[in-house]
């Protein structure tokens, strides 16, 4: 199962990645069943972090990267920025963010749930969508480790 790639650019405000890009998968895991979602991301060395939903603001992590399973629900979020990509997700879908890439729910089913994760070892800080970050997130992006593998198939991290 290939993902889509979706690398997003440097907009000013919010880094994304300068390397590695977004990935998405449509329909991979069965839908209302976040506990497929948490084991698959565990066998890949992605512990489950939470159950949720997605911030309706632009937030990134510039030290770690995430993977966000639909398990119930409808969302679409932006990704990338003010000027960024719109998607539209629906529970089965996955989406990998590697560390900086910008992210925000702009509308939402009431039963939307989502299963986040992080690399084993990651412990994610929050930035906002603020200019004055920008510089300090470029440094922590660069110096954060690739992700050992992408959370979905255990496969390596198309673009690396």
């Amino acid at each position: 199962m290939e993902p889509e790639t979706l690398l997003l650019p440097d907009d000013g405000v919010v880094p994304n990645n300068p390397r590695l890009p977004a990935l998405l998968w449509r329909g991979a895991l069965p839908p209302g069943e976040p506990e497929a979602a948490e084991a698959r991301f565990a066998a890949h060395g992605w512990p489950p972090a939470w159950r949720n939903g997605i911030y309706p603001y632009h937030h990134y992590h510039p030290n770690a990267h995430e993977a966000l399973a639909i398990a119930r629900g409808q969302v679409r979020v932006q990704l990338g920025g003010e000027q960024g990509q719109v998607l539209e997700l629906q529970a089965g879908d996955v989406v990998a963010l590697p560390a900086g890439v910008g992210h925000r729910n702009l509308s939402a089913s009431a039963d939307l749930l989502v299963v986040g994760a992080y690399p084993a070892g990651q412990e994610p800080k929050e930035y906002r969508a603020e200019k004055r970050l920008h510089d300090a997130a470029i440094a922590a992006i660069i110096a954060t480790p690739d992700p050992p593998c992408e959370p979905l198939t255990g496969q390596p991290w198309p673009g690396l």
